[in-house]
């Protein structure tokens, strides 16, 4: 039997350098573009920036760079083009004709990565909900696409047959979604309830830090974990045992830079673990060059979804990957982020910061997770120990670890 395999799409990355931004900022956002490409399958080939105020309102950016970018297309037989901010209908159907190939945003092409990781019923009616959500204004301007009826990265999943661009239909089936997902709920949070009052703990953490790692050597279980962006759609919970002290940890969905807004509120009954959670664990791959950016990424969500409040310890990874430049001795301009070695990071605010307790582990290695486990069973003690005062008799016939 002769195997055939389906070539992948060939992609470009278009960009903007706004006002404050530096170029190399810049390239790290169109870095995790690229990886998003990847993990949704697509090959990418090149990138494209340019240094505007404001997006063109017609094309995104300028006649010029358009210009260069429909050569580029048509020399090198490229399938898509993805840009790095959300699009508007008259834009995409625009810079369509002036390319001649598909047109995704950042926002369709995580939809897609989503349609493709979905697992279960309640992932699939979330990303179903929100890809409704996201079709909805966008029919008119996205028809060209459909008429195709051709599958690829972007429309994969509702749209692709003429009945459902019917914007009645369209509404009808988000109303649907939308009362299934609420029986969904219904079921999950007496789930919830049903596991009694232990303590219960969030992993949290943008995505690919590695959460579903970490899950798996402190629960000693099997939760999928792959190096591709969000890996992990469903939250998992494991029930786990510290010497004497039992709680309930779970891993959740990664969060990301610009998530998209629909995603966001599909999802936020699966992030309903993370809200009723009594602790909140942050994993950070301190490896990452932008990495205070996603820190901040992932702060500014869970205040979005009113959950910052909560006891914090935040576990910084993957210092097997970690590397900085060393300075010369008579190098004097100032120090900056990428001269400083783990140990200079160890004395920051990162580490010092009264609000929360922090430590340095690699998961891969497993260096330092015996100390993670430590901290991690006194904070949850002291949880514990408030609940149930009764109990802490249990502590004194079994001391810290």
């Amino acid at each position: 039997m002769i195997e055939t395999s389906i070539p992948q799409e060939r992609a470009i990355l278009v960009g903007i350098i706004y006002p404050g931004q530096d170029e190399r900022e810049v390239d790290d956002f169109l870095g995790e573009l690229s990886f998003l490409t990847d993990t949704a399958g697509a090959v990418p080939v090149k990138r494209f920036v340019q240094k505007l105020d404001v997006p063109n309102p017609r094309t995104f950016v300028g006649s010029g760079k358009i210009g260069e970018i429909s050569a580029f297309v048509r020399e090198n037989s490229i399938d898509i083009a993805i840009f790095d901010d959300e699009l508007s209908p008259t834009q995409i159907r625009n810079i369509e004709k002036e390319l001649g190939c598909r047109i995704l945003d950042r926002t369709n092409l995580i939809l897609d990565i989503f349609a493709r990781r979905a697992r279960t019923s309640h992932a699939r009616t979330q990303v179903e909900l929100a890809q409704y959500q996201y079709l909805l204004p966008r029919l008119t301007g996205m028809w060209t696409h459909l008429e195709r009826q051709r599958g690829g990265i972007g429309l994969r999943g509702p749209g692709e047959t003429e009945i459902e661009t019917d914007r009645r239909i369209i509404r009808d089936k988000i109303s649907l979604l939308k009362t299934q997902l609420k029986k969904i709920d219904t079921q999950m949070a007496t789930q919830r309830k049903s596991r009694g009052k232990m303590v219960r703990v969030a992993l949290v953490g943008y995505t690919n830090v590695g959460k579903s790692t970490i899950m798996n050597l402190i629960s000693k279980s099997e939760v999928f974990a792959e190096n591709k962006l969000f890996a992990t759609l469903d939250t998992t919970v494991r029930k786990v045992v510290i010497e004497n002290l039992p709680f309930l940890l779970s891993d959740t969905v990664g969060f990301i830079r610009k998530l998209p807004h629909d995603l966001v509120e599909s999802f936020k009954s699966t992030l309903d673990e993370v809200r009723e959670s009594d602790m909140l664990v942050h994993i950070v791959d301190i490896s990452h060059p932008n990495f205070e950016e996603q820190i901040n990424v992932v702060n500014e969500t869970l205040r979005e979804l009113k959950i910052i409040e909560k006891p914090l310890l935040i576990v910084f990874n993957k210092i097997d990957t970690f590397s900085y430049t060393v300075k010369d001795a008579d190098d004097l301009t100032p120090v900056i982020r990428e001269n400083y070695s783990l140990n200079d990071l160890k004395k920051t605010w990162m580490a010092s910061d009264k609000n929360h307790r922090t430590v340095f582990i690699s998961a891969k290695t497993k260096e330092n997770i015996e100390e993670f486990r430590n901290m991690l069973y006194e904070e949850v003690k002291k949880i514990h120990i408030k609940r149930y005062p009764y109990n802490d008799f249990l502590f004194e016939a079994h001391p810290n670890p």
